[in-house]
């Protein structure tokens, strides 16, 4: 019996100890297999975390990754930019953010690379054309089953209003795309962002797992400038961002990266994203085919 008892408790403090490994003691993800990192995500869907919590584990794990523009496309078979549709050997600010969601949602390589796609493309159709290029246009609406805009939520009193034109023909022409079918129309929108200035003043309204988009000042046919994860680490509020300006991935303290964000010009404000409520429960793991009956939940 007490031999038993030894191999039970010592079993465990296996698991654990290779657990612990898995969720922050180990390889960061340029440094993983894929196989590796498969089980990563099996181990980690058994721990009743919130999808927020796996956003703040496997964010963590991109730090350090090399910044590269070019990191991700619409694979070796595409026509135009055919990079990698997963790369976890470098990234760029909305790659990260599209990676970081894909995965805090999955259970698996094969579901997380599915549940990518749906991100990344209207309806998970890869290309060009139906790739969600612009975030607060296209990104954010075709994955509202998933996340919502709480800039209103987050800003309050602060929020104020603006106005731009999406001009998709212009975007695929400057890229030398001629074959305009199946291009979204023009588009005027509005929405609500936090000026910069008052970003202190909500810092209690941001929450762990959110993102954070930055708004340009000076553009009149864009809204986002940047993507960013807000995370809690230590009872601290921290900045992840995949960085042009520093060519890697890192973590900024909230004050810190607040007071450069508030000192350039380039920037008008921010808008405020986050995993729908009613999704971000203990254990929830959303499978790809899952997707389009949550879509129908938010036409």
């Amino acid at each position: 019996m007490k031999r038993a008892i030894y191999i039970t408790i010592s079993l465990a403090l296996v698991i654990s100890v290779f657990i612990s490994e898995l969720l922050g003691e180990g390889k960061p993800f340029y440094q993983m297999s894929n196989p590796e990192i498969d089980s990563l995500l099996t181990i980690v869907s058994t721990q009743n975390l919130t999808i927020t919590d796996r956003i703040n584990l496997f964010s963590d794990k991109f730090l350090g990754m090399p910044y590269n523009q070019n990191c991700a496309g619409d694979g070796p078979y595409a026509l135009y930019e055919p990079w990698p549709l997963v790369n976890f050997k470098e990234t760029n600010c909305m790659v990260f953010c599209e990676h970081v969601l894909a995965l805090s949602i999955s259970d698996s390589w094969d579901n997380f690379f599915n549940n990518l796609q749906q991100i990344r493309y209207k309806d998970g159709i890869i290309g060009m054309r139906t790739r969600n290029h612009y975030t607060m246009a296209d990104w954010l609406p075709e994955n509202s089953w998933l996340l919502e805009d709480v800039s209103h939520q987050v800003g309050g009193q602060y929020i104020q209003q603006m106005t731009r034109t999406i001009l998709h023909r212009k975007f695929f022409e400057d890229k030398g795309i001629a074959d305009l079918r199946y291009v979204k129309p023009d588009r005027t929108i509005t929405l609500e962002y936090l000026p910069k200035e008052y970003l202190f003043k909500v810092e209690n309204n941001i929450c762990n797992g959110d993102i954070l988009v930055l708004i340009f000042a000076n553009k009149s046919d864009i809204f986002s400038a940047h993507m960013l994860i807000s995370v809690v680490k230590n009872g601290k509020l921290l900045i992840r961002e995949s960085s042009s300006r520093k060519m890697t991935t890192c973590e900024t303290p909230f004050t810190e990266w607040g007071k450069s964000i508030q000192s350039q010009d380039q920037y008008a404000g921010l808008c405020f994203i986050r995993i729908r409520a009613e999704l971000n429960t203990p254990g929830r793991i959303i499978l790809p085919w899952e997707i389009t009956e949550l879509k129908k939940n938010h036409e």
